[in-house]
């Protein structure tokens, strides 16, 4: 672990590899930026298990690091735990459930992307079935696969909706086998909710497309486009770096405490962006229904179904 040296100090935890191209890329990026764009001191470090969350919090708090990212639900406990102990670190958990003085849910309204992306399966499926594949059914992922479905049944209520969760973010083997499931089954769309297993769900679809089908994988967490670009239709998109900067700069300016941080596409946080090399392949009502879409939720104009995430937090927030 470097030692800090600059009136900034942030760390970043996570407990999957930063080379995944969603998730855990986007908040390394974030951390990144926090560096360039705040000539902070910086450190990562990965951990697999909740004893290294609790000695991860530990050892940056200590070392006299002022703000924290621990970028998962999983961190939720370990946080409050260490928020407790150390009552002047600022610890900010990507889609936590809980909320102290100095511990801090970042909720990103994923939702508000997967909507979008939903109603871009509707028009682009030819089976009328379209599929789901996550990870763990933690409320954050939940809630994302609960808006795809309104945004595929907004567009065409008769659509079927497949949906799966491996148990396991970054299980590749695990990722494949549904996803290949799903196809058997008529999917011709299929969006994730993954990590690194996420490359596996665009391998199946590829696998399907080079035998001669239509298929089409829609991205997640980060802008996926360019990782699969022959069958990735577009990506709902996490601005993870943008949500970690305005954070820092917001702690640093007036503090942060107390209350979940909302990111959403009101802030350009969240977003649907379809696949520049595919985009010919999409009907022009399409492309504007999507468009016109965005800009009403950004107005608060759609009634988007919501999970509840943080301990208290109102429906609908």
């Amino acid at each position: 672990m470097d030692e800090p040296s600059s009136a900034l100090r942030a760390a970043l935890l996570t407990s999957g590899p930063v080379s995944d191209a969603g998730w855990y890329a986007g908040a390394y990026d974030g951390l990144l930026l926090i560096e360039d764009s705040m000539d902070a001191s910086v450190s990562h470090q990965q951990t697999a298990t909740p004893a290294e969350y609790d000695e991860a919090f530990i050892a940056y708090a200590s070392a006299g690091y002022d703000i924290i990212f621990a970028h998962g639900n999983e961190y939720q406990d370990a946080a409050i735990r260490a928020g407790e102990q150390f009552p002047d670190v600022r610890i900010i958990v990507s889609g936590g459930g809980r909320v102290s003085e100095n511990v801090v849910p970042l909720i990103f309204r994923l939702e508000e992307g997967t909507y979008l992306a939903g109603m871009a399966a509707a028009y682009m499926t030819e089976s009328r079935i379209v599929g789901m594949v996550g990870g763990v059914a933690i409320p954050p992922a939940e809630g994302a696969f609960r808006a795809f479905e309104a945004g595929v049944r907004a567009v065409d209520p008769g659509i079927e909706v497949l949906e799966v969760f491996t148990g396991d973010w970054d299980d590749v083997a695990a990722a494949k086998e549904a996803t290949v499931a799903q196809l058997s089954q008529g999917a011709d769309v299929i969006i994730h909710n993954l990590d690194a297993a996420s490359f596996a769900v665009f391998q199946a679809v590829r696998e399907v497309v080079d035998d001669g089908r239509v298929a089409y994988a829609i991205g997640m967490n980060g802008d996926q486009n360019a990782v699969a670009p022959d069958v990735i239709l577009g990506s709902a998109v996490i601005r993870i770096p943008e949500a970690f900067l305005s954070t820092a700069r917001r702690w640093q300016a007036e503090g942060v405490g107390g209350a979940p941080i909302y990111a959403n596409t009101e802030q350009d946080v969240i977003d649907f962006v379809f696949n520049p090399e595919l985009i010919d392949r999409v009907p022009a009502e399409a492309i504007e229904r999507v468009a016109a879409t965005k800009s009403a939720i950004r107005e608060g104009e759609v009634d988007l179904p919501r999970v509840i995430v943080v301990e208290g937090e109102v429906e609908g927030r």
